[in-house]
């Protein structure tokens, strides 16, 4: 089974920026022994700028581009840095790729994208991808990376795509506000009611939202690709998830 897993900054890094390590070696440990079982694994992972913010010392993410693209490129070595060593413990080898919007809307360059990313998984790494946002701007960038988890999930003909967040699911009403707020526990198509269910940005670290992962949600299930959103604070309910047992929300992709 081929897997594309995303993980959002609030579940890599303390609101401080400062790796959680907990949750990073969690994952890197599920991760790798669903690699040992024969899956085929690629991992999306955010992070770069809050973990630029916690190494550089700032006060909280930054609001003007260069400062957020200077935490970007201090950030992502110390992220790669980070799952290289933790990944190399099971034996595994990491790759990096970096990308920016062109690299996805200009079809030569995607090509390229989808045959590296091919040929890594023919030789058994696992690829960590990341917006390049030592270059990408809001304007030009891909925006979030619920957007690239689901855009990676339909160039890699995966078979599903986990969005590991700081929520456990889809609700009916925000649950940080609303007790009465249940989880959807499957969507089989993506109405306009449920997508009305987006709200607005995530983290003070991160770009994403419950909205980003719904417009994930119809981009990878459109190309036949289903996908989970799960709780990011348990990375061990990965192997929940390739159980077949009932774990956050879970979207139906479209019959291929």
């Amino acid at each position: 089974m081929r897997i594309v897993i995303k993980v959002g900054t609030s579940t890599l890094a303390y609101p401080t920026g400062r790796l959680n390590i907990r949750h990073v070696e969690s994952l890197v440990k599920a991760m790798s022994d669903l690699k040992n079982a024969g899956h085929e694994l690629i991992l999306v992972s955010s992070g770069a700028i809050g973990m630029g913010v916690g190494k550089l010392m700032l006060p909280g993410r930054p609001e003007d581009v260069p400062t957020k693209q200077a935490a970007a490129a201090v950030g992502q070595c110390e992220l790669m840095y980070t799952y290289d060593k933790l990944f190399s413990e099971y034996n595994h080898n990491v790759a990096q790729i970096l990308l920016t919007a062109d690299d996805v809307l200009d079809d030569s360059r995607r090509r390229h994208f989808e045959n590296t990313l091919f040929r890594l998984l023919e030789l058994g790494a696992l690829p960590i991808i990341n917006e390049n946002d030592t270059v990408a701007t809001e304007e030009l960038g891909i925006g979030d990376n619920d957007t690239l988890g689901a855009i990676v999930a339909v160039a890699a003909k995966a078979d599903l795509l986990v969005l590991l967040t700081d929520i456990d699911g889809l609700y009916t009403a925000d649950p940080h506000k609303d007790p009465h707020a249940q989880r959807i526990q499957r969507v089989e198509a993506l109405t306009p009611e449920i997508m009305a269910l987006g709200g607005g940005k995530g983290s003070s670290l991160g770009t994403g939202g419950m909205a980003t992962k719904l417009i994930a949600a119809q981009r990878a299930t459109e190309a036949g690709v289903d996908m989970v959103i799960a709780d990011g604070d348990k990375p061990a309910l990965l192997y929940d998830i390739m159980e077949g047992k009932q774990v956050g929300t879970y979207f139906v992709g479209r019959s291929k």
